[in-house]
């Protein structure tokens, strides 16, 4: 034999010499080459020769799994949504902190100033004389100026740091995130491809205001306000009558302006009569009497000023809490309404696909076994019957003798 056999013999890669031609060095660099070359020669026959592998079979996932892991999304949204309520809450309360201090701070002392007196005065004055001497559109106009002055003096700088609809839009950011990362456990917890995973959540309706959003496609976006239909959700919720960022002080101002105007038209009465006396007493008596006058209505004012940033601070306080809590718990228009009408949707299209827990149903009441009577049998032609007692006090038993 003179040529190698099997495998080798058939390969086309390397041509095989007869093992007489070998070199007859003894060189072992030489062995070590040629061992080297025949078997980088059978690994690449053996790689050709290789049948191809079969495509993998997909995984079949059951009805009962995919409604088990609709039941785990739709747990995961009520979850996000508990820790987003939490996160708005502190930062409401963040909020109100700021917008009480600077109410203390700047606006209750510049409304009981002397000089805000003063130029009140003049403002009511210029009200009354341009309608035609009526009282209440020149209580409702400072009323509106005084809005205008808290809105420019505590809510603007706050809001520079903190407001309502921003509160809301972080918080409707935080529910997506915290929902994306827990959809992240549920594919390997039941050994689910994470293609189907991802075309199941393509299923989920999250957004249907126009274009509409899939739960797939919500918390895919990065970043999230770059999905055209949530933008969308978030500038139909800005732009509804009542929601986060468009409260007013209006009401608690209100009865503060009112019994304000009411005092300055008076001290303005008092002024006039003042005037007219001094006038006609000559220089000297009325220059006597309008000093006295601005003294009374100057100690006048000083004591009336805690009283009158009292009656303020409880106004405006009683105003913003009323409206702090309708932000907080209002789900249409509070800072939690995108957080609501996203998880409320997907929420929603669930229900009628999540694994309901088993209902407790209670066994059927037994009947009681009642025995048959006892059975006499006749005993046969020719034998008595004899009676016997049973084991029971009511119950009589025959036995053949």
């Amino acid at each position: 034999m003179n040529r190698v056999k099997g495998p080798l013999a058939t390969c086309p890669l390397v041509d095989w010499m007869p093992l007489s031609k070998l070199p007859n060095e003894p060189a072992m660099l030489n062995l070590r080459a040629l061992i080297i070359a025949l078997l980088v020669a059978v690994a690449g026959c053996a790689s050709k020769e290789r049948p191809p592998e079969p495509p993998p079979t997909p995984v079949v996932i059951s009805q009962s799994t995919w409604r088990q892991i609709d039941s785990d999304i739709v747990a995961a949204s009520k979850d996000a949504t508990g820790e987003a309520k939490d996160y708005s809450r502190e930062l409401m309360q963040r909020w109100r902190t700021l917008v009480y201090q600077r109410t203390e701070a700047e606006f209750i002392p510049w409304f009981s100033s002397y000089w805000t007196r003063q130029w009140l005065t003049m403002k009511v004055t210029w009200y009354q004389l341009n309608a035609e001497g009526a009282k209440y559109p020149a209580v409702d106009r400072l009323a509106l100026y005084l809005q205008e002055q808290y809105q420019d003096r505590v809510l603007e700088p706050v809001a520079k740091e903190i407001r309502p609809d921003w509160i809301m839009a972080q918080t409707t950011q935080l529910y997506v995130r915290l929902l994306r990362e827990q959809l992240q456990d549920i594919p390997p917890r039941y050994g689910v491809p994470l293609d189907q995973f991802d075309n199941r959540l393509q299923d989920i309706p999250a957004i249907e205001l126009e274009p509409g959003a899939s739960l797939y496609q919500l918390v895919t976006a990065e970043p999230i306000d770059s999905q055209p239909a949530y933008a969308a959700l978030v500038t139909r919720l800005h732009n509804i009558p009542g929601a986060a960022g468009t409260w007013s002080a209006q009401a608690g101002i209100t009865p503060v302006a009112r019994m304000t105007s009411e005092s300055l038209v008076t001290e303005r009465t008092t002024r006039g009569v003042a005037g007219a006396v001094s006038a006609m007493v000559g220089r000297a008596a009325g220059l006597v009497i309008s000093l006295g006058t601005a003294a009374f209505t100057a100690m006048l004012r000083e004591n009336e000023r805690p009283k009158m940033e009292a009656q303020l601070r409880s106004n405006l306080h009683a105003a913003f809490d009323e409206k702090w809590l309708d932000l907080v718990h209002n789900p249409k228009t509070g800072v939690m309404a995108g957080v609501y009408a996203l998880s409320e949707q997907i929420e929603g299209s669930l229900a009628s696909t999540v694994m309901q827990p088993a209902r407790y149903e209670p066994p059927a009441q037994e009947q009681p076994l009642q025995e048959p009577p006892p059975q006499v049998v006749p005993p046969p032609d020719g034998q008595p019957m004899q009676r016997q007692q049973g084991n029971s006090d009511d119950e009589d038993s025959y036995q053949l003798w």
